[in-house]
C-alpha cells in the first residue's frame, strides 16, 4: 500500500486488487456525443447535459484566497496555511469535475451499448480565448473514462476524427451546408428543408460516423484511404551527383 499526501494536506492510500468484471447486459441503443461549452454534452437522442462551470463558480473564493496568500510574509507559518487553504480550494473544484465526469459516463455506459464521441484538439483550443472555459470543462478526462468503462463493461467506443465536418452535415439528407458561426444555434437545411438545432444534429452525425469508425469503413479526409506521399524513386544514374571533392578541375 502507498500512502500520498498532496498540496492540499489531504492523504491518499492506494493498492492493487484484482477484480473481475463483467460485461453489461447487451443492449440496442447506440448514442452520439458532441461535446460543447454551452452544453457540457447533447446526445444524439436530444438530452442536453448542461455544463457546470464549477471553476466560473468558484472564482471568487479561489480569489480571495490568493489575495490572502500574496499578503502573507514568505518563510512564515501563515503563508504555509495560506498555501493549503489555496491548495484545498482548487481541489474542492477539481473533486466536483471528476464526480461530475464520473457520474454522467457511467450513466452514458449503462445506457448505450455503443458511445462515440468527437476527437477534440484540447490542446489547440487551450491556447484561444476560449482557455479557460475548455480547461473547466475537462473534455480529456471525461472522454478517457468513457473509453476505459466501455473497455471494462463490454461496450462499444469509438472516437470520431477532428475534422469531420459534423456541424455541416445534414444528418437526413446528408447534404453538406458549409461552416456556421457558433451563434447560429439552428439552421434549416436547403435541400430538404428540414430546420435542426445544431448540437443535436452534430450529435447525430458523429453516431453515423462513429458506426463506421467501429466497423473499419470510416474514409479518411485527406486522400479518401489513398496514398498521400509519392514513393521513393531512385535518381537515373546520368542525373546521379558527385561529390565537389571529387569533381575534376580543368584549367
Amino acid at each position: 500500500m502507498t500512502v500520498v499526501k498532496d498540496a492540499s494536506g489531504r492523504y491518499f492510500a492506494s493498492f492493487v486488487v484484482m477484480t473481475s468484471d463483467e460485461p453489461l447486459p447487451q443492449i440496442t441503443a447506440e448514442v452520439g456525443i458532441d461535446l460543447g461549452l454551452r452544453h457540457f454534452a447533447v446526445t444524439s437522442d436530444g438530452r442536453k447535459v448542461a455544463a457546470p462551470k464549477l471553476l466560473r463558480r468558484a472564482e471568487r473564493k479561489l480569489r480571495k484566497a490568493q489575495k490572502a496568500l500574496s499578503r502573507k510574509k514568505r518563510g512564515s507559518s501563515n503563508r504555509k496555511k495560506a498555501v493549503v487553504k489555496v491548495a484545498r480550494a482548487h481541489a474542492r473544484v477539481a473533486d466536483a469535475r471528476r464526480d461530475f465526469h464520473h457520474k454522467l459516463s457511467t450513466t452514458l455506459i449503462s445506457d448505450n451499448q455503443a458511445i462515440y464521441v468527437e476527437d477534440l484538439a484540447v490542446n489547440g483550443l487551450g491556447r484561444t480565448r476560449l482557455a479557460k472555459s475548455v480547461h473547466d470543462a475537462g473534455w480529456s478526462s471525461f472522454v478517457t473514462m468513457l473509453e476505459y468503462k466501455a473497455a471494462r463493461y463490454g461496450r462499444t467506443f469509438a472516437r470520431v476524427d477532428r475534422f469531420f465536418p459534423s456541424s455541416q452535415l445534414c444528418s437526413v439528407c446528408g447534404v453538406k451546408d458549409g461552416p456556421k458561426p457558433l451563434a447560429i444555434r439552428e439552421w434549416t437545411c436547403r435541400a430538404c428543408g428540414i430546420t435542426h438545432d445544431r448540437d443535436v444534429n452534430a450529435a447525430i452525425n458523429i453516431r453515423t460516423e462513429g458506426r463506421k469508425v467501429a466497423a473499419g469503413q470510416a474514409e479518411t479526409l485527406n486522400a479518401r484511404g489513398a496514398q498521400v506521399r509519392p514513393g521513393l524513386v531512385p535518381a537515373p544514374r546520368g542525373e546521379a551527383g558527385t561529390h565537389p571533392k571529387l569533381t575534376p578541375t580543368t584549367v
